[in-house]
């Protein structure tokens, strides 16, 4: 088993380190190569993801990634900035499969910004298209415009799009976890307006009836944003676009108490995969030790389940952070009155005593 740890920038290299830490712990037979990505493989390459980088993500069973972006890499061009690193990852590895869990742990209920009893006993997936969509639509661009409501005025454009074959297999990812769990699958899109979205409604219609045993129901984004804050518990698996799905699963991880605790994968069809946590890079706070690396490391027990099919082993790990928050185990994100307030370094040093 060959693991690519990009660290990236910020706190990535030091949440991604408790990551490897836990699973150096497992003691399972893994190669690890470390490699630069983001706004550091800028600096000494020239480009956010360099050539040797790339190559060894393809090269690997599957990617440990960290967090990409820093304020002082703004003003570059868009094509040079630390955030077109995940995107060329994504493009050039075909990961078009994005699982965003959402889990408010029961130590944690009092964490989140919602009532109690709205939060309680919370477990959805939200399911994200990760390769179509504005983000990777052409044509975009900056002109002059020559219609429209204000002619000769400078405008932008990007361009929302997307094929049968891509709604077609998120689709079928979407359907698949469900029956591994409630088998029930909202597909939130905006067919009232947009006709990309009603092209995927038709498309998850017909695909759901290949599905028989899971019930299918649409949703518009506006109002599965504001049902996922009046009664998030209605959902099981949430299917949709890429831009719809990057803000839902960020709405979604403020449910859990923090987006500290939310870990992702994005797969590919041979589920070749990358994993990382749900937040960003958090420049303000690196170098701190503070930052929370649990999503981190509950992103390395997803890359042993779903690419590496070690599932004994996630399922440890996942232990492991259940019995480090029951016995009060705290970073400041997550951290209230009467729990035991600890740094980065400190909250791994715990999962790994819980792994014993």
């Amino acid at each position: 088993m060959k693991i690519a740890v990009l660290p990236g920038d910020g706190i990535g290299t030091e949440i991604v380190a408790e990551a490897v830490k836990v699973l150096k712990a497992l003691e399972i037979p893994m190669e690890m190569e470390t490699a630069l990505v983001g706004g550091v493989a800028y600096a000494a390459h020239g480009h956010p993801l360099p050539e040797s980088t790339l190559k060894l993500a393809q090269e690997s069973d599957a990617i440990l990634f960290g967090a990409v972006g820093d304020w002082q890499y703004d003003t570059l061009d868009r094509h040079l900035r630390p955030e077109q690193a995940i995107l060329g990852l994504r493009k050039n590895l075909g990961l078009f499969a994005n699982f965003r869990p959402a889990i408010c742990y029961e130590q944690l209920v009092h964490s989140s910004s919602l009532k109690p009893e709205i939060v309680s006993g919370l477990d959805i997936l939200i399911i994200r298209e990760l390769t179509g969509d504005i983000y990777f639509g052409q044509p975009r661009g900056r002109r002059i415009a020559t219609d429209g409501h204000f002619p000769g005025a400078e405008e932008a454009f990007d361009t929302m799009r997307y094929s049968r074959p891509e709604i077609e297999r998120i689709a079928h990812v979407a359907f698949q976890a469900a029956q591994k769990r409630n088998k029930r699958v909202t597909s939130v899109d905006k067919a009232n307006v947009l006709e990309t979205f009603q092209f995927w409604k038709d498309i998850m219609i017909e695909v759901g009836q290949q599905y028989p045993d899971v019930e299918l129901d649409h949703m518009y984004i506006d109002n599965a944003a504001m049902q996922l804050l009046k009664a998030p518990k209605r959902f099981d698996v949430i299917v949709t676009g890429n831009m719809f799905g990057d803000i839902l699963s960020d709405e979604a991880a403020m449910l859990t108490g923090s987006i500290g605790m939310l870990p992702s994968a994005s797969l590919n069809a041979k589920n070749q995969g990358l994993y990382e946590p749900s937040h960003g890079s958090a420049p303000d706070i690196a170098g701190k030790g503070i930052a929370n690396p649990l999503a981190t490391i509950l992103s390395a027990a997803m890359m042993l389940r779903f690419s590496l099919n070690q599932e004994a082993a996630a399922q440890r790990i996942e232990a492991a952070v259940q019995k480090v928050l029951q016995q009060g185990y705290r970073t400041g994100d997550i951290y209230s009155e009467g729990t035991i307030k600890v740094g980065t370094a400190e909250m791994g040093d715990a999962v790994v005593k819980a792994l014993a």
